[in-house]
């Protein structure tokens, strides 16, 4: 069974950081993209961060841009979530996702979803 197990999460103040690992237990996704979603209390999932297999194309979200940073190391099958200056409103469930096409993560539709990581920030 494929599995996804993000970590990293946690309580952090306003402006500082945090970084979010997705391990995959599956070697083969070292060949797909992968991304980042979150999902704050009473609203819906939204993507954040996409990254295709050699990690040369990365997509995010306008409001992350410039202070996240979405890298991979396909040799440990993990992706990464650098988040720098955070702020109160990025306070949500953090989940990585998979598939074989950067634009279907990007859409919001990936095929493989992983369990998520609270991330909450204080002002």
């Amino acid at each position: 069974q494929v599995q996804l197990l993000a970590s990293g999460g946690g309580l952090v103040q306003a402006g500082g950081s945090l970084r979010l690992s997705c391990a995959a237990s599956e070697r083969a996704f070292s060949s797909y993209a992968m991304g980042w979603f979150r999902q704050a209390p009473g609203k819906e999932r939204e993507f954040v961060a996409a990254t295709s297999w050699s990690g040369g194309i990365t997509y995010y979200a306008d409001s992350v841009e410039g202070r996240f940073t979405i890298s991979r190391d396909n040799a440990k099958n993990t992706l990464y979530l650098q988040m720098n200056s955070l702020k109160p409103e990025d306070t949500a469930v953090y989940s990585c996702a998979v598939d074989q096409y950067i634009e279907t993560l990007y859409s919001g539709s990936p095929h493989y979803w992983g369990q998520g990581t609270q991330v909450t920030v204080s002002s």
